[in-house]
Formats: C-alpha cells, sequence, structure tokens
C-alpha cells in the first residue's frame, strides 16, 4: 500500500506495483474528514478498521491517496473512488463527497495499470499508455490548457501522444514519463516559487505550462519512472541515476541552491557509489534504495520522517567541490542510510511519514543491531514485519 498525505497515500517508483497480498484484508486508520478511508464515516479512525468488501478479496493492486480523496486500482484494472470530491476528483460526474469505494463507471472497459493523486486533481494511466486527468485546472494541472476550472469526468490528455509507463502527482502539477524515456511536466504549481527564488532568470517552459511539456536537461537519459513531492519532482532513469528538481526548501533535492529550475542528477558517492533501483517522495523528503538494498533517506525531518535524529551540532556538513573554498550542506539534505530498513521489500511514503516491509528474520536480526548500536534512534514495534518512520 501507499500512504496518503493525510490518510492512504503517495508517490512510488522504481518497483513492482504496490499491492496488497492475496487473501489479506485491507484496514484503514487515519484522517477521514471527507470519508476517504472508504468506511462509510467521515470520522477519524485512530486504530485500522477493515473495509467492507468492494471487490473480490485478493484482487487489490494498488492504493494511492491525495490530499482527501484514495483510489484503489484491481488486477483487473478497475478503478473504486472514495473521499473528497469538491472539483470532481473522483471522476465520477458530480462533486459530491463519496464515504464508500466506488466504481468509477465511465472508465468501465478501460483497464487502469496506475494512479497518480495530487491534492485536488486525479492523473490515471491506462493499461494502453493513455494518460486521463479529472478534477481542479486552476493550475493546469490537468494537462488541458484551455479546458474549465476542474473537470468531474475522466478526460484524455490528447498532448501526451506517446505511450505513457508512469505518471506522478505533485501538489498541483503532474508528470508523465513514456516508454521512450522522455519525461513531460505540466501544472504551474512550482512557477512561483522558481520566480520568487530565481529572481531575474527565465524559468524552462515545462514550468510554467499547463499543457504537458517535456523536461529539459534529461536528452542524454532513458526515464523510467517519475515522482513528485508537494514542490519538486524526480525521475529515475534505467542506468539508476536519480535526478531532481524544484524546490529545495528542506534540502529534500540534495543541493545547496534552493531552487533548481532544471534537473540536477544527485551524483552516486552519496548512494555510496551504488545504482538507485528505487525511489519514494513524501511532501518534502525523499527515500531511495539502491541495488544491494540499502535504503537513505533526505529532506525535512523536523516530524522524524527521515528515521534518525539530527543533533543541534550536527545541522551542517562540510561537502568538497571542485573549487578550493568548501562548502556547507545542511546535513539532512545528505542522503544517510538507514542500516535497519536494509534490505526492505516495500517502501511507502506519505506527506510526513513513511512505511517499510521487511523480510520478517532479516528485520529481526537488523534491528537488534540497529538496537544496539551508538546510533540507536528509534523503539521497537512487534516483531519488525513492517517499520514506521
Amino acid at each position: 500500500m501507499c500512504c496518503g498525505w493525510e490518510s492512504l497515500c503517495a508517490g512510488l517508483c522504481g518497483r513492482h506495483p504496490t499491492s496488497v497480498q492475496e487473501h489479506k484484508q485491507i484496514q484503514c486508520p487515519g484522517a477521514n474528514s471527507y470519508g476517504q478511508l472508504g468506511l462509510g464515516h467521515k470520522e477519524d479512525v485512530l486504530l485500522p478498521q477493515q473495509l467492507n468488501d468492494f471487490c473480490e478479496p485478493g484482487c487489490v493492486r494498488r492504493i494511492t491517496g491525495g490530499g482527501g480523496h484514495s483510489t484503489v486500482v484491481t488486477d483487473e484494472g478497475g478503478l473504486f473512488v472514495c473521499g473528497l470530491n469538491k472539483d470532481g476528483q473522483l471522476g465520477l460526474g458530480h462533486t459530491e463527497d463519496v464515504l464508500y469505494f466506488t466504481p468509477c463507471t465511465s472508465l468501465l472497459g478501460c483497464p487502469i495499470q496506475q494512479v497518480a493523486c495530487g491534492w485536488d486533481f486525479t492523473i490515471i494511466l491506462t493499461e494502453s499508455g493513455q494518460v486521463l486527468s479529472c478534477g481542479s485546472n486552476l493550475f493546469g494541472q490537468l494537462g488541458v490548457p484551455h479546458g474549465p476550472q476542474r473537470c468531474v469526468v475522466p478526460q484524455v490528455i490528447e498532448l501526451l501522444r506517446e505511450e505513457v509507463v508512469c505518471v506522478a502527482a505533485g501538489l498541483r502539477h503532474a508528470l508523465a514519463a513514456t516508454a521512450s524515456g522522455i519525461v513531460f511536466q505540466w501544472g504551474t504549481g512550482l512557477a512561483s516559487s522558481g520566480r520568487r527564488l530565481c529572481p531575474g532568470q527565465t524559468l524552462p517552459l515545462f514550468l510554467t505550462a499547463k499543457e504537458p511539456s517535456r523536461v529539459t536537461g534529461l536528452e542524454t537519459s532513458k526515464v523510467r519512472c517519475v515522482l513528485a513531492g508537494s514542490d519538486h519532482s524526480a525521475s529515475l532513469t534505467d542506468a539508476g541515476e536519480l535526478y531532481v528538481w524544484g524546490s529545495n526548501k528542506h534540502g529534500q533535492l540534495s543541493a545547496q541552491a534552493a531552487f533548481l529550475p532544471v534537473p540536477q542528477k544527485i551524483e552516486v558517492h552519496c548512494f555510496q557509489n551504488e545504482k538507485v533501483t528505487a525511489v519514494w517522495s513524501g511532501w518534502t523528503h525523499l527515500v531511495a534504495q539502491t541495488e544491494t538494498g540499502k535504503v537513505f533517506t533526505w529532506g525535512r525531518a523536523d516530524y522524524g520522517q527521515l528515521g534518525r535524529k539530527l543533533e543541534a551540532h550536527e545541522g551542517w556538513k562540510q561537502e568538497k567541490q571542485e573549487s578550493s573554498l568548501p562548502c556547507l550542506k545542511p546535513r539532512n539534505s545528505v542522503p544517510s542510510s538507514l542500516h535497519c530498513l536494509t534490505g526492505a521489500i516495500e517502501v511507502s511514503c506519505g506527506s510526513e511519514h513513511n512505511l517499510a516491509v521487511m523480510v520478517p528474520g532479516l528485520a529481526r536480526s537488523l534491528l537488534n543491531e540497529w538496537f544496539h548500536s551508538e546510533d540507536k534512534q528509534a523503539q521497537s514495534q512487534g516483531s519488525g514485519h513492517v517499520s514506521c518512520l
């Protein structure tokens, strides 16, 4: 499962589809102000509650969530939605909130591969590689430049003519990666920060476009997936290289600049000279896994979302540059390995929290080693099957 902005979920990049194991039931805790947990009411849920059956047991492929809405994709490609719907982000043809997971009937017969949920909009990828969108379009996040301010039924983004293999949604922007490795971005969510933090500089078109615009700076790379935070974007190439751009307010881009208008690669030495195989993004932090299973975190840390404690005197780390002058970089912006999560078989980021699934035996041995080290930062929670940051 993916974790959400307020309840269920957010971004995944580079691994198999997030799934619920066969014969397992879906359990939902968290904020539920709009019925986004699909339980039939709007009361917050402190302890996991079982969802009522809305599809065949064991057939759920993915769960994804946005600002106040949630979606489920089944193994057969069916799409179920619930939660906040004031801008039509559920794609049901109306703007009433929905308290139970309900089939998106307008997409019946059109198998769905992936769904990306933004704050108040939804991006839908079909198994044929076509992209649709619904919800708010105030910032051009639906990729339909001359469309209405909102759309209550999923509409095809006609300007994405190539087959798409991955989509992502941020607060007010969206991305798509094509089968040929090209990245497109649309929605003006990053533009205001870019103009404020890059005065006098002309921003690239993809930061200001209300229709899919090719992301420049990735021409020599073949991107296999994309992801987004609230105010940043990232892409992972087939060579295991991670590129990031947008806001760096919380060090989530592992750079010195406050804003990166074009993609910048996070150097391989930041990941102990290993290729990155999977990446996940929260609202203002990122998590990456490398080829040997190591898990790295960096970005905003004020809610413990990096899984490690930053001491006051450790706030800055000296970095070497090509010039003779050293530079200081916030320590939370430097990817750091979490030993207790090495070998995680699944990771998911919410806005300001994470979940990791470990192989039981491996998790137990690694956690024991971690808890007895000088870097002990967490408390044991159960048998070690799931680790929470």
